[in-house]
């Protein structure tokens, strides 16, 4: 018997990274979709602007499911002013209590000028201490990329983006080179 255990929320087929620097934030994603072992896509677009341009979202996971998060997202958004903190609180709870939405395999990364959040239907809502948040399989990469060149370099919010998911890209198999970034 095929033991298909994975550790919950870990996702593969794609690496999402978010930097605030200098009052600039930046989240980019790789392009890349597998189906198992398969790449069936290089150029998919994973981060997107929101709410007028107000907001950018991310994800990892199942793309019907994350569509229906962003939509979620987007419905919390107006509903509470564009408020980003309530707006993805509101949004987890949901996701966590919520009978269908809690089957949704999907992780996001949401962020505002004011704001950044990784959210989960675990319940997670984190929001990071130094800025920087990563999810997928390359997440792991990507956010130890990021972290030394926010460290040690004077790189903007995008730079920073842009060259740790590069470095990801280079060390994750389900992670590729077509990177795509949103800034605000």
């Amino acid at each position: 018997m095929e033991n298909n255990s994975h550790q919950a929320n870990k996702f593969y087929g794609t690496t999402i990274l978010a930097v605030k620097r200098d009052g600039k934030l930046a989240l980019g994603g790789d392009g890349q979709v597998t189906l198992g072992d398969t790449v069936v896509k290089n150029s998919a677009r994973k981060v997107r602007k929101l709410y007028h341009d107000k907001v950018l979202a991310g994800f990892a996971g199942s793309v019907a499911d994350a569509f229906t998060l962003f939509d979620r997202f987007e419905e919390k958004l107006n509903s509470y002013s564009v408020d980003t903190s309530r707006a993805a609180i509101e949004l987890v709870k949901d996701w966590r209590s919520d009978r269908i939405l809690r089957r949704l395999e999907a992780m996001l990364i949401v962020a505002s000028k004011d704001s950044l959040f990784l959210l989960s239907g675990n319940g997670e809502i984190i929001q990071p201490d130094d800025d920087i948040v990563a999810i997928g399989s390359g997440g792991s990469y990507a956010l130890a990329g990021a972290k030394a060149l926010s460290l040690h370099s004077r790189l903007s919010a995008r730079e920073i983006v842009e060259e740790a998911l590069g470095i990801a890209a280079s060390i994750c198999i389900y992670t590729n080179h077509e990177i795509n970034i949103e800034e605000l």
